[in-house]
């Protein structure tokens, strides 16, 4: 039994309900003329993201967002200028945002991540949970009363956002659903930007999302700095993982309501495990997000499997077996290769994996080297996964 669903980590709140209710909206653009009053100065330095451009002109910078799902690409426009700066001719379906943003609602773990790596999480002064956050300065803000909780996607607080003026509100939009859900909004003044960095394919190209963050805060410099030195160490330690002599098999993750998820073969995730040198069966499957299988279909090849990575919400084999017993029969189970990426849990039960792992890929691939072949990175420490036992 196979189905095809849409895939997104699970990032503490998301995880129970953002997941199914979040993802990527897309506001089909009228064909204008689009008059440039300015020269155009140059473009983002893209390597790896396919889900959004920047484009840069003298005064004003226009960011563009791509669906990459359903049988249209649709196209959401931002302009973003300075304050009181004249805005091109030809956007008028376009939000405009004033730059540098001061102030930023921030809708999942994944967008606090991204402003921590700009170093603008000081600007958060809105989420969609308090609970699932382990930044430490906003943290630091919600026990200042600095940060208002605004209520997940699904149900926000329209208008305690609108009183609040936030420069910008970052959303994780619906494939299913249309950007007028957020009309209410948009029409009192209130900008909202989608982000889709969970459709991107590969860790680098989910990662390099933060330069959208940058480009509204104007930290290009440092944060393409901070991007490149990731790169260099993602792109090191992937070629350790390929070459790696032997390619262990995997399974991921654990049923939920009797279906277990599995990271389709053209997701990030499974990008993941190819670079760190593994057999994934399912890397042949086509699509971003994720097979819905039922327990039948996995169970073969977990009797048999070398090892069980992102068991999901459980401490130990013990909490494993008393889920499922047959989980017991599996053979990572009974050698106890069994890891989880729950090592980093503040005292609110907060993962860090969702939240700083989103911009961190060469971590959480060196994770995965030092599991599945510790002799590649001998003196690596575990730092979002561990051992099961």
């Amino acid at each position: 039994m196979m189905r095809k669903i849409n895939y997104l980590p699970l990032t503490g709140i998301n995880s129970c309900v953002l997941v199914f209710l979040l993802l990527i909206s897309s506001c089909r653009q009228a064909p204008a003329s689009k008059k440039h009053d300015s020269a155009k100065t140059g473009s983002a330095e893209l390597k790896y993201a396919k889900g959004f451009a920047i484009d840069y002109y003298e005064g004003y910078k226009i960011v563009s967002i791509y669906s990459g799902i359903g049988p249209t690409a649709d196209t959401t426009e931002y302009v973003l200028l300075a304050k009181g700066a004249k805005a091109p001719e030809g956007y008028t379906k376009a939000q405009l945002i004033t730059i540098p943003v001061r102030s930023i609602v921030a809708m999942s773990s994944t967008h606090v991540a991204q402003a921590d790596f700009a170093g603008v999480a000081g600007t958060i002064v809105g989420l969609g949970s308090f609970k699932y956050i382990t930044s430490p300065v906003v943290r630091k803000n919600i026990a200042a009363g600095k940060v208002k909780d605004v209520g997940v996607d699904g149900t926000m607080n329209d208008e305690m956002l609108i009183s609040m003026k936030p420069g910008l509100v970052i959303v994780m939009g619906n494939p299913d659903a249309r950007f007028s859900k957020y009309e209410t909004l948009t029409n009192a003044g209130v900008s909202v930007m989608l982000n889709s960095e969970w459709l991107e394919t590969t860790p680098l190209g989910r990662a390099e999302w933060v330069k959208v963050m940058a480009a509204l805060t104007n930290k290009e410099e440092p944060v393409s700095r901070k991007f490149n030195a990731i790169e260099k160490e993602y792109k090191r330690l992937a070629q350790i993982g390929r070459n790696a002599k032997t390619k262990p098999s995997v399974i991921s993750g654990m049923p939920y309501k009797g279906v277990w998820n599995v990271p389709d073969g053209d997701s990030y995730m499974a990008r993941f495990f190819k670079d760190a040198g593994t057999n994934y069966k399912l890397s042949s499957t086509k699509g971003k997000g994720s097979l819905a299988l039922n327990f039948e279909t996995v169970a073969p090849e977990a009797l048999k499997a070398d090892f069980w990575l992102n068991a999901g919400y459980v401490d130990s084999k013990k909490d494993i077996r008393a889920i499922d017993a047959r989980y017991a029969d599996f053979r990572p189970f009974k050698t106890g290769k069994v890891f989880n990426f729950n090592k980093r849990l503040n005292d609110l039960g907060a993962n860090d994996y969702w939240e700083s792992g989103a911009v961190s890929p060469h971590l959480i691939l060196a994770d995965l080297i030092k599991i599945l072949h510790p002799e590649l990175l001998p003196g690596h420490q575990l730092f979002y996964y561990k051992q099961l036992n």
